[in-house]
């Protein structure tokens, strides 16, 4: 009957360690969390799963990346747009470098969620329908990505390069919200005219 905090705390005290995590299915998030997305004007940002479900976004996450509302809630997963949808594809700068990386960190993400067995019908279903996540997942490869830098092809503003960085949402292991930013201050600006146009 402890919450998640009380647990870990009893766990710190009691064995040195925090307890083995349990995880959870997303139901969204809280409103104050959808508000400090929204707050970001230019810089797109969005929540996703252990799964690489997208849950929460903002606008400009929008009318960079993709307009998440108008997929059905099964699409919004990142690594089916990745390795599914041709136009996605298209928009990535090096594609094959961006699959491996994402991989890779997807299985992060997962075995530190404790998701390893909820992700089991995606995987099966992407190596399905895949041979290239296929034969990426079979390499095993972790890796860490907590931060770095994003390059798209993006059909109105052009070649775009955006930095990123990764946070976790605490007393949520089960979501991550990423924060992309763009390097450059014109492409901040045309972001903003593009959302402004689009509204």
């Amino acid at each position: 009957m402890l919450t998640e905090p009380e647990r870990e705390h009893l766990f710190m005290l009691g064995l040195g360690r925090p307890p083995e995590v349990r995880f959870r299915s997303v139901e969204g998030i809280s409103p104050r969390l959808q508000r400090l997305l929204d707050t970001l004007e230019v810089s797109p940002a969005l929540v996703r799963t252990a799964a690489w479900d997208i849950v929460a976004w903002n606008r400009a996450a929008t009318v960079v990346m993709t307009d998440y509302d108008r997929l059905a809630v099964g699409d919004r997963n990142i690594l089916r747009l990745l390795f599914l949808n041709p136009a996605v594809r298209m928009h990535q700068h090096d594609w094959e470098a961006m699959a491996r990386f994402v991989v890779g960190a997807f299985r992060a993400d997962a075995a530190r969620a404790g998701a390893t067995s909820e992700i089991a019908d995606l995987v099966e279903e992407l190596c399905a329908t895949s041979p290239e996540f296929q034969a990426l997942w079979r390499e095993n490869e972790v890796i860490a990505h907590g931060e770095g830098t994003k390059r798209l092809k993006h059909p109105i503003l052009g070649d775009v390069e955006l930095e990123y960085s990764g946070f976790a949402v605490d007393g949520r292991p089960d979501l991550n919200l990423v924060i992309y930013n763009p390097i450059d201050p014109a492409v901040a600006d045309h972001i903003r005219l593009l959302i402004r146009s689009e509204s």
